[in-house]
């Protein structure tokens, strides 16, 4: 029933990334991407990789800050980490 977000630290394309997750589903993460205006094409198998510029809106949104290593352990305490090669 949380989102949660990573600090943008992630390198690619000229600038830093933050992952967006729920700890709930994926319904939960597709949702609050939608209402922050993420565009779908963001989401990657389990996550939406979000640009440091948007960082703040997701926090304002309720998304909540955590370390990257968090991240994972919350997607695999929920069951939706999806690994390479597993599909959207």
């Amino acid at each position: 029933m949380t989102v949660y977000i990573d600090p943008p630290t992630w390198p690619g394309h000229g600038r830093l990334w933050s992952h967006l997750v729920s700890d709930l589903s994926y319904e939960e993460l597709h949702a609050f991407a939608a209402r922050i205006g993420v565009p779908e094409r963001a989401f990657e198998r389990d996550h939406y990789d979000l640009p440091s510029h948007r960082y703040g809106d997701a926090v304002r949104a309720g998304a909540v800050e955590v370390p990257s290593r968090e991240l994972v352990r919350v997607l695999l305490g929920a069951g939706l980490r999806r690994r390479k090669g597993a599909g959207r």
